[in-house]
């Protein structure tokens, strides 16, 4: 297997690459990425994978391989296909939202709203990614600050949603939450999910917040078990800034991004999100609406719809 480094300069026709990450951890996922790769390479596609998981995956010596921290490790890939659960996508996000290579998931685990295709439809992904038969859309990422003691001691970013959480399972986390430098409402919760439109079908969803269509440019703020009378899903202009003030007497919290990084939040700490400055570019492969994905996704009960009158 050829390392990065070792790569020679293509003459002739055009060098087309794609990027592969892959839940190795699943016995499906070593198949299919074995699949997709045979594929690509049958057409003259190069492929790329990370050194840590071409160990753990059957590749012919034609592959790349590329450290994960390697700078610029994306560079020169026109798309990064990703094989895995929701939790392999969003690990895909970040690279996707660091390179700006568009994304396309393929998804291997339960509902999936950021795949493209299912495991059944690796046929079709290759042909799609060699006829380049698909096309980009962006998606609106938020930007994390976390404040304490007057200064900034955190930075990060979602695709999905920043979760603001309580640690103690005993004890409720006391919160003030503000819109736009101006307070809403305050009271005890198990957490606060702000979030995008992509992730109002994650945790947001879960914690009874409403279904966003993602052309809807918003933000999302959903308070988790709060103990109040007035404790909303609230939805804002993209243009807002959320806020949640971790009380000073309360026990201290912690913060999820994406779930999949975390920090501590002291007590007293204050998280600022607003619109990420970098949105998270996805490949589609279908014209389905966003309607159709959610009643499919969902298994939704559509029986004796007749549609609209003639």
């Amino acid at each position: 297997m050829r390392t990065n480094a070792e790569q020679t300069e293509e003459t002739g026709a055009e060098r087309r690459t794609v990027f592969l990450l892959a839940h190795t951890g699943r016995p499906a996922a070593i198949r299919s990425a074995e699949l997709v790769v045979q594929g690509l390479l049958r057409n003259g596609i190069g492929v790329r994978v990370l050194a840590a998981e071409a160990t753990d995956l059957p590749l012919p010596a034609a592959v790349e391989t590329v450290a994960e921290d390697a700078t610029g490790a994306l560079n020169g890939c026109e798309l990064l296909v990703v094989l895995g659960g929701d939790g392999t996508l969003l690990r895909g996000a970040s690279f996707a939202r660091t390179s700006g290579v568009p994304m396309l998931g393929v998804n291997l685990g339960r509902v999936g709203f950021l795949a493209e295709a299912e495991r059944d439809d690796l046929d079709k992904v290759v042909d799609r990614v060699v006829t380049r038969a698909y096309e980009v859309e962006e998606r609106m990422t938020i930007d994390v600050l976390v404040h304490s003691n007057g200064r900034v001691v955190h930075r990060d970013w979602a695709l999905n949603e920043a979760a603001v959480q309580k640690v103690s399972p005993e004890r409720m986390l006391e919160v003030v939450l503000e819109i736009d430098g101006r307070p809403v409402t305050g009271f005890g919760c198990d957490g606060i999910v702000c979030a995008t439109p992509t992730g109002s079908t994650a945790y947001a969803f879960s914690a009874g917040g409403p279904v966003v269509w993602p052309e809807v440019e918003a933000l999302l703020m959903v308070p988790i078990s709060a103990h109040a009378l007035f404790a909303k899903p609230l939805v804002t202009s993209p243009q807002s800034v959320l806020a949640v003030e971790v009380q000073p007497h309360t026990p201290h919290g912690v913060l999820w991004c994406d779930g999949r990084r975390t920090v501590e939040l002291p007590a007293g700490a204050r998280v600022e999100v607003r619109r990420g400055a970098v949105p998270v570019r996805l490949a589609r492969l279908h014209q389905a609406s966003f309607t159709d994905r959610l009643v499919a996704k969902f298994a939704l009960p559509v029986a004796g719809w007749r549609g609209a009158p003639q």
